[in-house]
């Protein structure tokens, strides 16, 4: 269930943990309830604190969350298993809106963990491919044990076109290597001007991705990146995540780039 006051967390039941890797597993949690991918959830446990964690899949009366064991917080999630509860409060921020997508060129690119919060768009055209004119799916990761959401890629490979690649790899491996940068000069792009990017990963990679966008000849309003960094409250209150007048938590974390690129942190 979800709750109508945005300051109180509530109860969510884990339906199911997937393992990733050594470090990540997705959390599937109860929740009915409107959420767009992109969004995000607090979720928090007494004693502990709180973390700030991307919708990374909407499903039928459950949300995954994919968490990366980095912290007090999220070391103690990784205690709690199918048919423990935690304490969870959100949607917050704007996520992307899936009907701005419809009807033109696609290509999203993700780095690592940034492949998190657009899963859900992935997902939705991978299921719909007749939505839009084509879609493309560049995900880096730094190697192969790295690699989130492999069951996942196996069904999109089906309906989109899709470049795994990793940073490093072991001799004989047989996938692509490199940056996500290094594939995107040769997207087959047919018409720019109807072409939407989307951009998420670390800042470093955002920024020279969207260098290489730029270079397509596609416009600064076509480019949408989420800047997730430094949230904490996700009502705007407590100002951790404010550049100048702009709440990332409020505001964001889904921008377009024409004002994403202002966001210097």
């Amino acid at each position: 269930m979800s709750n109508t006051n945005a300051y109180v967390p509530f109860l969510s039941e884990i339906k199911e943990v997937i393992k990733h890797t050594e470090l990540e597993y997705t959390f599937r949690m109860e929740y009915t309830g409107d959420v767009k991918p992109g969004q995000f959830f607090e979720i928090s446990i007494p004693r502990y604190g709180e973390a700030p964690i991307s919708v990374s899949g909407i499903g039928d009366h459950t949300i995954d969350f994919t968490i990366r064991r980095v912290g007090k917080v999220t070391n103690e999630i990784f205690e709690n298993y199918v048919g423990d509860k935690l304490y969870i409060r959100g949607p917050y921020g704007n996520g992307f809106d899936i009907s701005n997508y419809k009807g033109k060129e696609i290509v999203i690119i993700a780095g690592g963990t940034g492949l998190s919060p657009v899963r859900g768009v992935v997902e939705y055209f991978a299921e719909n491919p007749r939505d839009a004119v084509s879609t493309t799916l560049i995900a880096g990761f730094k190697s192969p044990e790295d690699v989130l959401f492999k069951a996942d890629f196996e069904k999109w490979e089906n309906t989109i076109q899709v470049i795994r690649t990793v940073d490093r790899a072991p001799e004989g491996y047989t996938g692509h290597v490199g940056m996500v940068t290094k594939y995107i000069p040769d997207l087959p792009v047919q018409n720019p001007e109807n072409t939407e990017f989307i951009v998420v990963g670390p800042p470093i990679m955002i920024k020279f991705a969207v260098a290489e966008v730029l270079k397509r000849g596609v416009k600064e309003e076509n480019i949408w990146i989420s800047h997730e960094r430094k949230m904490c409250c996700g009502l705007g209150k407590c100002g951790h995540c404010k550049i100048g007048s702009t709440y990332i938590c409020l505001d964001g974390p889904v921008f377009n780039y024409t004002e994403g690129k202002n966001l210097i942190d």
